[in-house]
């Protein structure tokens, strides 16, 4: 028998799910612990291993790790010092940004400040032109000045982005091999490495962020791997990266700007995989945790991923107002609205739901951590959705009292009751999710509206079925294990590495020969990352696409090929494949407008990814085990409750119903119908 571990660590819980070839399984939820994460890491991997029985040693199938470290660097800017070296005269690049405005009409502008302040960064006398020629070698010399400085400011990384390093990496190169010869301690990133694209902001940009994570993340990978080695361990783990895949732990140490949307791409993936099962092309994923929420389109059965995303948004549905991160991702919308956002009043009096949180640590009031702030869970609580003492299948038993307190300071200031205002939480939260997914629909061009919804997080099945009534869905799923269902999505995710290369191409001057040394070093590249996490080479393959605009743009479309366009070597059929995805984002044609290849993009994977926990339903229908009170629209209702595994294939049970189980709690309302297939999934259809 072999046996699979994943540990996913959120802003809240750490989620833990060991499977064995079997088809047994085992989960857990633990609070994480911000302090150090790695104690939360195997305080959840202990307990899933002591329900089996095994110890680490015995697992002897892949261990993955998904994990908000890298993110919470960002949030909390709490890194090392860390420095920019740039061309001389370019040193306030990620000042300037790209001179574009989000917001042309606001005169207040702001914008998120960057990782690494002026007074850290360096230029250096060197160029490199467009077409990759070198018109001025770097300088040892100029390189070894710096180091006195760079060591008075308590320098530990340094991104290095260079004009046109893309084209030719030579300079930047010669400025790293320089460093780790004179200064090993000093971490390097180079942005040719990291993000080889056109676009010096976004590249430079990308190569900070990845440079202030890695004095964070390279410690904390190899802690990781000592510890699960002296736990018996015989294999490093796999990490989850934000493209959908995993990679072994060395890769990933090099490159942690592809892991800060790691847990949620692991759901959105498993969504995909549930979506195929259940025969739905489209699907909107749900995933509510305990610090934020995250919603992703499912389109064809798979999520879409995008080249470029942003972090640190100073407003939430304005792109430009934070850092772009130039490197592949699954292409999702995130709010911060979870269990723990904490809720206000603003200045206008209206009751307001987030971005805070209160995390872990102190949690929601009903915690009883020393939180005092009403929280989406306190509402939850109030409401009588949530049962006190069966949180987490009792062993956390939450305080009532500490949550009517939180809530009855806002039900004060809103001259309401107590149970109205722990419903208008409760309807602000879900409105600001709905909210979040219409514009992630509306952007895409895609219809949102009675699309079938995925719930799942410790906080998603609570509220879906809300969000689902204000995007007029008709059917809300809540598979198995769906509070940790983002930890099961790891242990179907293959070995995958996103590489692209910006490389300027006419489709009417196509360099074909070009073009074909541009994609061995990308094969190259991803045959080294796949071998690393153990996949043969004849298990690997790679796919190509490609990043192209009609010519005078300056936005690009990415356009996946079926087959190698370098097989065919058809101008005409990479046209028509761009102006069909054009077409479809925009409406549109410009069939008089010439078109060019930006960057080439190669996708490599590899390995098995087919892991699943068997499910045991009963033969005979279930019962309620009891009744409870719970305040719904102006008025209590008296709802039953049932055990989720009490329930059997095909029983149907009219809302409103809730469901209870270890890790969460699904809440159906009135005027929808829950029944069960036989992947032992919750199906709520509306009436």
């Amino acid at each position: 028998m072999k046996y699979a571990l994943a540990v996913d660590i959120g802003g809240t819980f750490t989620d833990v799910v060991l499977i064995c070839s079997n088809g047994k399984g085992w989960t857990d939820k633990t609070l994480t612990t911000h302090h150090n994460l790695l104690e939360g890491f195997f305080r959840a991997a202990d307990s899933a291993l002591n329900q089996a029985g095994i110890t680490l040693a015995d697992i002897n199938d892949v261990i993955v790790h998904a994990t908000t470290v890298v993110t919470n660097v960002l949030i909390e800017r709490k890194g090392p010092p860390v420095a920019l070296i740039t061309t001389l005269g370019f040193s306030d690049v990620l000042y300037i940004r790209d001179e574009h405005r989000y917001d042309m009409f606001d005169p207040l502008i702001e914008y998120a400040p960057p990782l690494i302040p002026r007074e850290h960064t360096w230029g250096l006398n060197e160029r490199t032109f467009a077409d990759g020629s070198i018109g001025t070698e770097v300088s040892t010399e100029d390189i070894e000045a710096l180091l006195p400085e760079l060591r008075d400011a308590g320098i530990q990384a340094i991104a290095v982005s260079l004009l046109n390093s893309y084209a030719n990496p030579a300079n930047e190169q010669r400025i790293r091999d320089t460093l780790q010869k004179a200064a090993p301690e000093i971490l390097v990133s180079l942005s040719s490495d990291v993000a080889p694209q056109m676009r010096e902001y976004e590249r430079s940009s990308t190569a900070a962020i990845n440079a202030y994570a890695m004095p964070i993340i390279t410690p904390y990978f190899a802690s990781l791997a000592a510890k699960l080695r002296e736990g018996g361990a015989t294999r490093d783990p796999f990490i989850m990266l934000s493209n959908g895949g995993v990679l072994g732990i060395h890769t990933a140490a090099r490159y942690p700007v592809r892991m800060i949307e790691s847990g949620p791409a692991a759901g959105a993936l498993v969504a995909s995989h549930i979506a195929r099962r259940h025969g739905m092309d489209t699907m909107i994923s749900f995933d509510m945790g305990g610090t934020t929420a995250k919603a992703c389109l499912i389109q064809g059965g798979q999520p879409l991923v995008v080249g470029e995303f942003e972090v640190s948004r100073q407003y939430l549905f304005k792109p430009g107002s934070g850092m772009p991160v130039a490197v592949p991702s699954i292409d999702m919308i995130e709010i911060g609205a979870g269990g723990g956002s904490i809720a206000r009043i603003d200045e206008l009096g209206l009751l307001k739901v987030g971005p805070d949180s209160a995390g872990s640590n102190p949690g929601p009031a009903c915690y009883d951590r020393g939180g005092t702030e009403a929280c989406v869970t306190d509402a939850d609580l109030v409401l009588g959705i949530l049962d006190a003492d069966n949180f987490l299948g009792g062993d956390m038993k939450l305080a009532i009292d500490k949550s009517r307190a939180a809530i009855q300071k806002l039900a004060d200031k809103l001259d309401t009751s107590l149970d109205k205002a722990a419903y208008g939480i409760f309807s602000v939260v879900g409105e600001s999710m709905a909210s979040a997914a219409r514009a992630h629909a509306t952007d895409r061009g895609v219809n949102y509206r009675g699309l079938p919804m995925l719930a799942f997080g410790g906080a998603g099945p609570v509220h879906a079925c809300y969000v689902a009534e204000q995007l007029n869905s008709s059917k809300v799923i809540y598979p198995p294990m769906a509070s940790v269902l983002s930890a099961f999505g790891t242990l179907v995710t293959p070995v995958r590495l996103d590489i692209v290369r910006s490389s300027l191409m006419p489709l009417t001057d196509i360099d074909w020969d070009r073009l074909d040394s541009i994609v061995e070093a990308m094969i190259d590249e991803g045959r080294h990352a796949t071998r690393e996490a153990g996949v043969a080479d004849e298990d690997a393959h790679f796919s190509l696409s490609a990043d192209m605009r009609y010519l005078g743009q300056q936005h690009q479309v990415t356009v996946v090929f079926d087959e190698d366009p370098r097989t065919a070597r058809d101008v005409d059929a990479l046209r028509a494949a761009f102006e069909t995805a054009y077409e479809k984002l925009y409406g549109v044609r410009l069939d008089d407008m010439d078109v060019e290849v930006v960057s080439w993009r190669v996708t490599a994977q590899g390995g098995t990814a087919e892991r699943e926990v068997a499910v045991h339903l009963p033969d005979q229908p279930g019962s309620p085990k009891k009744h409870r009170q719970v305040f719904i629209d102006d008025r209590h209702m008296d709802v039953p409750v049932f055990d989720r595994g009490a329930l059997a294939l095909g029983q149907e049970v009219e809302g409103p119903v809730i469901v209870e189980e270890r890790e969460t709690t699904a809440f159906i309302l009135p005027g929808w119908t829950l029944t069960i297939d036989e992947s032992g999934s919750l199906i709520a259809v509306r009436n």
